[in-house]
């Protein structure tokens, strides 16, 4: 998966709004529309985008399709930022002794 396209499933603040709430709970598509003014066409357009982004999974349960969130999806993200996570310690020190010398 490129995370290319997981970061632009995320852009849109609806599909964010529906990713956290997947982080609670697993659910179908009509409780996820609760409290969220948007029609089922739409949030079945959203869901499919965070599939194919590889950031939710649908598992049958009768009639409902219920979605969660797919591990594997965040993984790529995780890794994304690992590359990342290094810089910082040493730009935090930087940033320290930058202050530092202005306060003197």
């Amino acid at each position: 998966m490129n995370e290319n396209e997981i970061f632009r499933a995320l852009a849109d603040p609806t599909r964010r709004a529906i990713f956290e709430k997947l982080g609670v709970c697993r659910m179908n598509a009509s409780t996820l529309r609760e409290g969220m003014e948007i029609s089922q066409p739409a949030m079945s357009q959203h869901l499919s985008v965070l599939r194919n982004a590889n950031l939710v999974r649908e598992a049958r349960d009768g009639r409902f399709v219920n979605y969660e969130i797919n591990p594997d999806g965040l993984a790529v993200i995780a890794q994304w930022l690992a590359k990342y996570r290094a810089f910082w310690p040493e730009r935090i020190d930087s940033l320290k002794t930058l202050l530092r010398d202005m306060d003197q």
